[in-house]
């Protein structure tokens, strides 16, 4: 599953523009035109990568920058702030406020493509890598096959990009909603207990014959790939 990518641009020139471009490369992407309307989706949906401009209706990027660091939900999503704010006064303002980096405008397409790369590795290398493992579990990106103890299991599409979004990140819990909105899609309407009945056809497929379950139910929560797996596999 590609990273997804959260655009908060209310110049929407510029935000038709990162689109296409970060939509090239590979990236989901969703966008924002102002600070109440990307709040709003940050409790939706979590994506991967936030661009925030500084100066935006409603809310500003300073404001929800800050607001984004003090929820532990949103608390590690690497920030990249856009800025016509030049001025080095201004810029560690911005870093201080929590953002990872900051890009002046104008900026090369290609030089903002190379930070969202880099922050990306730096903050979760899963995200990049081609083979995620866990204990004797494998998925394979590049080839979109799953393995256990070397024996390939069939998944349907869904159950591979559960499976996939779930091992991103062993030991987070996601909700129901989240899961629907990060695997399914903010423009898909389906019901939350769609999420538990892919999760039991996930289990049926990756534990045939086994007693480890990599994947944890927390009660009233949602689910979670098991952080404690690759040791007890």
């Amino acid at each position: 599953m590609a990273a997804t990518i959260l655009i908060v641009e209310d110049e929407s020139d510029l935000a038709v523009m990162l689109r296409y471009n970060l939509e090239a490369e590979g990236f989901n992407v969703l966008s924002a035109l102002s600070g109440d309307e990307a709040a709003t989706l940050l409790h939706e949906t979590t994506p991967d990568l936030i661009l925030l401009d500084w100066m935006l209706p409603g809310l500003s990027g300073i404001e929800l920058c800050r607001r984004w660091r003090a929820r532990e939900e949103t608390a590690h999503i690497p920030i990249i702030m856009l800025t016509a704010r030049g001025e080095e006064d201004e810029r560690i303002r911005g870093l201080a406020t929590g953002a990872d980096d900051y890009v002046v405008k104008p900026f090369s397409i290609p030089e903002l493509l190379a930070r969202v790369n880099a922050l990306l590795r730096r903050a979760n290398p899963q995200l990049v890598t081609s083979v995620m493992k866990a204990g004797d579990l494998e998925l394979d990106r590049a080839n979109h096959r799953v393995r256990r103890s070397g024996r390939e299991i069939h998944l349907g599409p869904t159950e591979y990009r559960l499976l996939e979004y779930l091992m991103r990140n062993p030991g987070r819990v996601y909700s129901r909603e989240q899961l629907l909105n990060s695997v399914w899609g903010t423009d898909v309407f389906v019901d939350e207990r769609t999420v538990d009945v892919h999760v039991g056809r996930l289990r049926k497929a990756i534990n045939r014959g086994r007693g480890n379950d990599p994947i944890r139910t927390v009660r009233g929560a949602g689910y979670a790939f098991n952080e404690r797996f690759a040791a007890t596999a």
